[in-house]
């Protein structure tokens, strides 16, 4: 980005939303705050931010119909604020796409790490190499092609509907196959995350198997090892993989 990343903060807590707002603005952010669903919304469509800070329990609308009302303007990262011991909460803010979340209370010195992390993923620094390197042809895995490159996968023909987290995920173990992962290595492999909560793993991963595996039960592309992880197994009729 040339001018620095524009974040909208919504919190009906002015202490919480003061605190956020001086600390994202100290690492460098522009901020704009909401205090309740439809102002929020109101503020996306006005301008659509780089990225949104989200407490799910606000007045007028609350946080999961406001998540989806921006989402519907753009492709804006959002990361969403959640009280603790709400676990039903954080798990439906991923299983709809939200790129991160932090529970309550929480340290704003890690809320601007999260927020940096988010930012780089979405909007990556383009470099420019002295001889581009040509693009990665597109893998094909049983009826699964991947494209790197266009950031694109199809399944038997029909193109599917990826999260930016869930085509990570997706490359990730496209690239490692037969490879064992724990939750903690994919965390900080795919979210660049040190710490976090392994959750978050677990439910990219059955939000994953449910697009890209015939029988999401019976998982054959995506496979759990018990006690340990995930290997990604293409089979043995695997093309154009590397």
């Amino acid at each position: 980005m040339d001018t620095p990343a524009e974040v909208l903060v919504v919190d009906d807590d002015p202490m919480v939303a003061e605190v956020v707002t001086a600390y994202l603005t100290r690492a460098g952010l522009r901020v704009r705050r909401a205090a309740d669903g439809p102002s929020a919304v109101a503020s996306a469509e006005a301008h659509l931010p780089d990225l949104v800070v989200l407490d799910l329990m606000l007045p007028g609308l609350d946080g999961f119909e406001v998540y989806r009302r921006i989402r519907e303007l753009g492709p804006v990262p959002v990361i969403m604020l959640t009280a603790r011991g709400t676990e039903g909460d954080r798990v439906r803010g991923l299983e709809l796409g939200a790129d991160d979340y932090v529970t309550k209370p929480f340290s704003p010195r890690e809320l601007v790490l999260r927020a940096r992390s988010v930012l780089r993923r979405a909007y990556p620094v383009p470099v420019e190499p002295a001889e581009a390197p040509p693009a990665p042809a597109p893998r094909t895995i049983g009826d699964l092609t991947l494209d790197a490159a266009g950031r694109r996968a199809v399944k038997a023909g029909e193109p599917l509907t990826l999260t930016s987290r869930e085509f990570d995920l997706l490359a990730f173990f496209a690239d490692h196959p037969g490879q064992v992962f724990t939750r903690t290595e994919l965390l900080q492999h795919v979210w660049g995350w040190e710490f976090g909560d392994e959750s978050t793993v677990t439910v990219h991963v059955r939000r994953l198997r449910e697009k890209v595996e015939d029988d999401p039960h019976r998982p054959r592309l995506i496979v759990t090892v018990w006690g340990v992880g995930y290997r990604f197994d293409p089979g043995p009729d695997t093309a154009g993989a590397p």
